[in-house]
């Protein structure tokens, strides 16, 4: 009874200290007269991020295609500002074309030097390996991957030179599992934790700091598009974990940008595979260590049952579909 009772107890003692630590003592860096820049910032968590870092006194700059959307978008984001003199503007442009991004940010920076840079263009195209097209497979790569990578290459630069700056990489839980369904997807995400771990340690002695955003499912013209080309295996398998609205998944990401933390989650089953997956990075304070180490046993347990129930769905619906042939 003792080796159940005492690691419990310890890890309540670690959590309590997590919350008066976050509750009294931890310290958010201020955006207030920065400049904020947010790529996909038209729609969803990035112009729900754009709206916030507003209401915090950052300058602001969205970044997309869709014109209509981005004059949309700065009109709302203009009436979240503290004050007239913040500067808010936005600009159409394709961030899959790297002279294209250079050549703006680089513009950008000169008028105004840019302190934090969210990346948040991104899409999603369901389906199993075989049924994805090559263009499709390309467009998830081009925007998810390529989209992110160029804004950073460009700017990475510019901060060292002035040694402080944010990187925010918006990946998802699918940057941490594969799932039935988003093959693709999956390893376009993939592919952005690995960028978020390496850049993390090559600009850490710079004081520029990388976060990995691990949104849920969110309520976005994103999301719905999704849903368009979602095989029944994969909505009824993502749909357990609920849908976040944009609004609250931004809160979450900015707060946790400001505190310098390397992954940013909301919700129990965010953490519970954030917990899992957390590998080599690098922790924020010695009781996220503790507590990782003392999870990651249990935590496995229970992954267990959500992977039996996931392959329980598939081969429900594989007998089903069977069926109906």
């Amino acid at each position: 009874m003792i080796f159940i009772v005492l690691p419990c107890l310890v890890l309540l003692y670690i959590l309590l200290i997590n919350f008066l630590y976050e509750l009294f003592c931890a310290k958010e860096k201020s955006v207030q007269e920065k400049h904020v820049v947010v790529i996909g910032g038209s729609s969803g968590i990035g112009k729900a991020f754009a709206c916030l870092a507003a209401q915090k006194g950052a300058h602001v700059t969205i970044i997309a295609r869709n014109e209509d959307r981005l004059r949309l978008a700065v009109e709302e984001i203009k009436k979240d500002r503290l004050n007239d003199s913040q500067r808010t503007k936005s600009i159409s442009l394709d961030v899959s074309d790297y002279d294209q991004v250079n050549g703006c940010l680089l513009s950008l920076d000169d008028e105004l030097p840019i302190y934090m840079l969210m990346n948040c263009a991104g899409l999603a195209i369901c389906g199993i390996i075989e049924d994805v097209s090559e263009e499709n497979v390309k467009k998830m790569f081009d925007v998810n991957y390529y989209g992110t990578h160029n804004a950073i290459k460009t700017l990475v630069p510019r901060f060292k030179t002035r040694k402080e700056g944010h990187i925010v990489l918006t990946g998802s839980q699918a940057s941490l599992l594969g799932i039935y369904g988003y093959t693709t997807y999956a390893a376009t995400k993939f592919a952005l934790r690995g960028l978020a771990e390496a850049l993390a340690m090559e600009l850490k002695h710079y004081n520029i700091h990388v976060t990995l955003a691990l949104p849920p499912d969110t309520n976005t013209p994103g999301f719905q598009e999704e849903n368009k080309s979602k095989p029944e295996e994969t909505r009824l398998i993502t749909e357990s974990a609920g849908i976040y609205q944009p609004k609250t998944v931004a809160q979450a990401i900015l707060k946790d940008v400001l505190k310098g933390s390397f992954f940013s989650y909301i919700g129990m089953e965010s953490f519970l595979l954030t917990t899992l997956c957390v590998g080599m990075t690098s922790h924020r304070k010695y009781y996220e260590l503790a507590y990782h180490c003392i999870l990651l046993g249990p935590f496995k347990l229970i992954s267990s049952f959500y992977l039996g129930n996931f392959h329980k769905i598939i081969n429900d619906c594989a007998k089903k579909n069977k069926k109906a042939d």
